[in-house]
């Protein structure tokens, strides 16, 4: 089984991604958080981000996100809706320099999914809900993606980020996996 969109997902139009390299198995999933500024939600700059349309003069942070291509495959917002930019068949470019049990690249072999979030605001109970809906879809679709491959962008990344951060609540999520 293939699943490269989500029927409930808004289709965002985004151009950050790529084709994985010939015969790559997707056995990833990478677990980001963001908002934009930074601890603001609701906002429309995450979206307009991965859209390659954020105006980097709206916000003094916004700065260093000038020719910025970045992208995840899909991003929950606090309410639980989700936007899916990339196919899932697709390379997200959300990784960046990365590695994965010794593997590097893991833009390659991964899925990205946002949080709206930060590394210290605990998440809301929709976006718990969706996400764990999402990954056993995910598991479904993809079965090398198990429960031993969903890590945290601190952990493909480690010293350079931090999320999804401590406020993300790894034994709860794994539990309702189950």
């Amino acid at each position: 089984m293939s699943l490269n969109w989500l029927s409930y997902a808004s289709r965002r139009p985004c151009t950050f991604y790529d084709d994985r390299p010939e015969h790559e198995t997707i056995s990833l999933l990478v677990i980001h958080n963001i908002s934009l500024p930074a601890g603001e939600f609701a906002t429309s700059y995450v979206d307009d981000l991965f859209c390659g349309t954020l105006d980097c003069d709206a916000h003094p942070s916004f700065c260093d996100l000038r020719g910025v291509e970045v992208s995840a495959h899909c991003f929950i917002r606090r309410d639980g809706q989700v936007l899916q930019y990339v196919p899932f068949n697709k390379r997200a470019w959300h990784a960046g320099m990365s590695s994965f049990e010794g593997r590097q690249r893991c833009n390659d072999f991964s899925i990205g999914i946002e949080l709206e979030g930060t590394d210290n605001t605990p998440y809301s109970e929709a976006q718990y809900e969706r996400l764990v809906a999402l990954t056993k879809e995910l598991m479904a679709a993809y079965p090398a993606i198990s429960k031993q491959r969903i890590v945290g962008h601190c952990d493909i990344a480690p010293g350079r980020k931090t999320d999804p951060g401590p406020a993300f609540q790894w034994s709860e999520f794994f539990h309702q996996l189950e």
